[in-house]
């Protein structure tokens, strides 16, 4: 787990229990630290294959339903309003978060982006 979820796990620690260094934990306690974390965490989630917290889903199928009940009983005018939990969910979408692991790498992808040469 920890190698397929190692940012997930050291994320949780850090925002639950303050703690930024898990390999100075004693594997058993750590096992036991993971355990105990809530069943929204990003670990668990992610165990669980999903890529939003499960009452996080729950809330945008309601408000998918409250619009779209209300633009019923409204007199439907125009197309129907879209879809939160759909756009959630969708498997083709891209990934537009990018990464970097050292300042130069930053400084390097900024340059490009903004065609500065300096």
């Amino acid at each position: 787990m920890l190698k397929k979820y190692r940012n997930e796990l050291i994320c949780d620690f850090a925002e639950e229990y303050h703690i930024y260094d898990i390999y100075q934990l004693p594997a058993q306690l750590a096992a036991a630290l993971a355990a105990g974390l809530r069943a929204d965490s990003r670990v668990k989630t992610k165990l669980a294959g999903l890529e939003f917290p499960a009452y996080f889903m729950l809330l945008a199928g309601i408000s998918d339903k409250l619009s779209l009940l209300n633009w019923h009983i409204t007199g439907e005018q125009g197309s129907a309003p879209p879809m939160i939990l759909a756009s959630l969910t969708e498997s083709n979408k891209t990934n537009p978060v990018q990464a970097m692991t050292s300042g130069e790498d930053f400084e390097a992808e900024w340059r490009k982006r903004t065609w500065r040469k300096t």
